[in-house]
């Protein structure tokens, strides 16, 4: 399907075909996006949108006139019911990340030890939103087969307000719908450990040392020669009991310190 953005406005054409067992949303009114990952998809939805579509989206994906979703990698697709006979086959998707917002990813779990085991349990950090989220409209693009040449129209939006919620209960859904998938990352995350590793040993960054020694704490005099001292205290003593007199001395001044 070839993206749309310009043509006549068919947002409002027809009556809407209800729908038997559509996958209507737990909202039921008021903002959608209950955690901080399904907020931030929709708050850069409905940025971009226009206003009155989005409304209607949000009408439909309450009403259940989303048949099916599925997302996969940097993509969610969906038939959407509309006026028609037959469902509207609607597309959104997001930007996935380039290869160096990947490596910033890895980077932050690799600085954040826990971080990789929060991500094995279902959620993603708070700390990685600014790496993941999506912030502006060259992040998502639209289609539908819809005659509406809105960008995106009512069945696309609601497509993406059921994906909010999916997000909501799975946030890793938003890592797949960026082109990463847990399972890489994990990779990613060893790969770049062991390079680092190699370069740490290279240069002995990452070398076990033996333990130090423990100092053994004494008076200096005890570690000069004793027969050498003495001779360089006659050079200005009068006799032997002087010396020993000033050994004594000496030991007694060190033994203070």
């Amino acid at each position: 399907m070839a993206t749309k953005r310009f043509g006549r406005d068919f947002s409002q054409f027809g009556r809407t075909r209800p729908v038997e067992g559509g996958l209507a949303t737990a909202n039921r009114r008021g903002r959608f996006g209950h955690t901080m990952w399904g907020r931030a998809f929709v708050d850069a939805l409905e940025r971009l949108g226009d206003r009155g579509r989005m409304a209607r989206g949000r009408a439909y994906a309450r009403s259940g006139q989303v048949v099916s979703v599925g997302i996969d990698r940097g993509v969610v697709v969906g038939e959407v019911q509309g006026s028609q006979l037959d469902p509207f086959e609607a597309v959104v998707r997001l930007r996935p990340l380039d290869d160096d917002a990947v490596a910033d990813v890895v980077a932050r779990v690799r600085r954040e030890p826990g971080s990789l085991a929060v991500l094995a349990g279902g959620t993603i950090p708070d700390s990685f939103a600014h790496l993941v989220m999506p912030s502006d409209a060259a992040d998502f693009d639209f289609d539908c087969t819809c005659p509406d040449d809105g960008w995106p129209c009512k069945h696309a939006a609601a497509l993406a307000y059921v994906a909010a919620e999916r997000i909501d209960a799975e946030p890793l859904q938003l890592l797949e719908l960026r082109g990463l998938r847990l399972d890489e990352l994990i990779d990613a995350v060893d790969t770049s450990g062991a390079e680092a590793d190699d370069a740490g040993d290279w240069f002995g960054a990452d070398a076990v040392l033996p333990e130090l020694p423990e100092p053994v704490a004494r008076a200096a005099p005890d570690d000069l020669e004793p027969l050498l001292l003495r001779a360089a205290l006659r050079t200005f003593c009068g006799d032997e009991r002087e010396v020993d007199d000033v050994l004594t001395e000496l030991g007694e001044l060190y033994g203070e310190l």
